[in-house]
């Protein structure tokens, strides 16, 4: 197994996987939290049109994803905030649009077809180049450095948004770092997995970690370990077995998220019934019925200040 590391697009290869399988996961954390699982695919198709500027301008296609998927994403941000009933058209609009426009702007560079965007749309980590590592070393850092940095304020605010504005936290500047954050994490993980695919890189590990995990913490070291347990299988597949890499990650992430579910649903079905069989006999030696869950209960602190309170980080 390890001749595959004489080759220098391959060990480009694990290293892009290794980055993505990290940042993906930090960020999509929070969209699921947000129940906004969806907005790493619409992002992707907004990043198609900084692909296709890219060849139509004759600059790095990765670095002009960049700035039109943060410019898409803002977009969202407002129009979400503003939008109302109206925005789920809207958005609809930016992610047709922004599909459309990367396939008629391909076409008239010089040189320019749809092939080009093939790479781009279902990912080909065996093509990285020195410059792509690069690329993709600074905004994987860049990713890290907010969610992590900064996980604490956006946890409150994905949350509960009014929670986080009565603690004075700067909700809508937040919201928009989150959206641009995401959009550097869908540029960086589009050489690995693919424009259409890297939606699934940010939402299944995350998923199957929280079937697995109860705090915010755990579920976000457990779906980095995921994610990179997934991006570096999947690359090693693919060079094994000649298939393509970002089908090959998506699928086994797919795989782990059923044998985490299969294996943590009877365990969290035990703990329930061992709670449940707890409160009874304790109802029975005399105790109030609701002194259980009152007690140490997060939610229930949180109802009787007025709301509901985010859960430690």
């Amino acid at each position: 197994m390890t001749e595959m590391l004489d080759y220098a697009f391959m060990q480009r290869a694990l290293l892009a996987a290794l980055l993505v399988g990290v940042a993906a996961p930090v960020v999509g954390i929070y969209l699921v939290q947000r129940r906004q699982a969806i907005m790493g695919d619409g992002i992707g198709h907004v990043a198609l049109t900084g692909v296709a500027l890219g060849f139509l301008l004759s600059t790095n296609p990765v670095w002009m994803a960049v700035l039109v998927s943060s410019l898409g994403a803002i977009a969202m941000e407002l129009i979400r905030w503003y939008g109302k009933a109206r925005g789920d058209i809207a958005l609809a609009m930016l992610f047709y649009g922004g599909m459309a426009g990367g396939v008629m702007i391909i076409n008239l560079a010089p040189n320019g077809s749809n092939a080009n965007l093939t790479t781009y749309l279902f990912g080909s980590i065996t093509t990285v180049s020195p410059e792509d590592i690069t690329a993709i070393v600074g905004l994987s850092v860049f990713a890290l450095l907010v969610s992590l940095g900064l996980r604490r304020q956006l946890f409150a605010v994905c949350q509960d948004e009014e929670f986080a504005r009565v603690t004075g936290l700067p909700v809508r500047l937040l919201n928009l770092l989150l959206a641009v954050t995401a959009a550097v994490t869908v540029t960086v993980a589009m050489r690995v997995v693919g424009l259409l695919l890297v939606s699934a890189l940010m939402v299944i590990p995350v998923a199957a970690a929280q079937q697995a995990t109860r705090g915010f913490a755990a579920s976000l070291a457990l779906s980095i370990g995921f994610g990179v347990v997934v991006t570096l299988s999947g690359t090693v597949t693919s060079y094994y077995a000649d298939v393509p890499p970002g089908a090959s990650i998506v699928v086994l992430a797919i795989v782990l998220f059923g044998l985490v579910t299969a294996v943590a649903a009877p365990l969290a079905r035990r703990r329930f019934d061992g709670g449940r069989r707890g409160r009874e006999g304790t109802v029975a030696e005399g105790e109030p019925a609701g002194t259980l869950v009152a007690e140490g209960s997060d939610s229930a602190a949180g109802t009787a200040g007025g709301g509901e309170r985010p859960s430690r980080v």
